[in-house]
């Protein structure tokens, strides 16, 4: 068997990975709650991968409700040792024409109402999210991406936002003058929660449609975000089985494999014994280390 175990986070249009052998569904119990839903578990070839349905099979769930630590932590309770998020998004640039696919390397966070980390008083950790993306996960997902019969945008900024409504048009046009390139509900805290957990993240964008900036008269509408992400889905699909065949037989370590012996800052004679417990699975090689 492979070294490497994909979690795959499947958001709008993707609820399921048909391709996965040996597929089942199952439970895993979080300190942080219920994650979206069961996790899909199989393999591709040698590689075993572990497929979660961001908003839930049937899209039940909003994204300011995601349960991100939830699935975070359940991913990584799982066995994963780097995480594939497959995101459907809005292009504020028009050269991302719908039916694009970006694969992001940059962020900026306008989400407010989240809990956006793992640690809480008690245990204090500051993770560095200067380059929040893996860039060796992220070469790997465009180039499958590619062989998927994708176009393909190698880097690019998400601006993540609360939703659940759309920008308005003065919004969408300051994203832009951001420097922004496509815009999403979902990226945030995910990203952030996977640096703490010590999983290395992609995060593939398929674009829907463009955003409002373009002119009176041009509005995302749900109807027409639908369509493209049904056309856009049997690609994402596909990515994730050439992902399989391309991931090199050993799995090199990464430099966030370890992230946490540089971030907590809180005195061991200080923490609180009941969250160092909560947090389990998250702690386990580093607490284990420092012993």
């Amino acid at each position: 068997m492979s070294e490497w175990t994909i979690g795959i986070i499947g958001g709008s249009g993707i609820y399921a990975i048909d391709a996965l052998e040996g597929a089942e569904w199952i439970d895993v119990d979080t300190p942080w709650g219920p994650p979206s839903d069961q996790l899909l578990t199989g393999r591709l070839g040698d590689v075993r991968f572990v497929f979660l349905p961001r908003h839930g099979r049937g899209h039940r769930i909003p994204p300011g409700e995601v349960n991100a630590r939830a699935n975070i932590h359940a991913l990584k309770a799982a066995g994963c040792t780097d995480l594939v998020a497959i995101s459907a998004v809005g292009s504020l640039r028009e050269e991302l024409p719908p039916g694009h696919f970006v694969v992001v390397d940059q962020f900026i966070d306008r989400t407010v109402a989240r809990p956006h980390s793992f640690f809480e008083t008690g245990l204090v950790a500051h993770v560095s999210m200067a380059d929040p993306t893996c860039e060796r996960l992220s070469a790997l997902c465009a180039a499958a991406a590619e062989r998927a019969g994708a176009s393909v945008r190698r880097g690019g900024t998400y601006l993540a936002m609360e939703g659940p409504q759309f920008s308005s048009r003065a919004e969408s046009l300051m994203y832009r003058q951001w420097g922004c390139d496509v815009i999403g509900m979902t990226a945030m805290p995910e990203a952030k929660l996977a640096r703490e957990a010590e999983l290395p993240y992609a995060l593939v964008g398929m674009v829907t449609d463009y955003d409002c900036w373009r002119g009176a008269g041009e509005k995302v509408e749900v109807a027409a975000v639908i369509a493209q992400l049904m056309a856009n889905a049997d690609t994402g699909r596909q990515l994730v089985v050439e992902l399989a065949r391309s991931l090199p037989a050993r799995r090199e370590p990464s430099p966030v494999d370890t992230v946490l012996d540089a971030a907590l800052i809180t005195s061991p004679d200080a923490r609180d014994p009941a969250l160092i417990e909560k947090l389990g699975i998250l702690l386990a090689r580093t607490l284990g280390r420092q012993a």
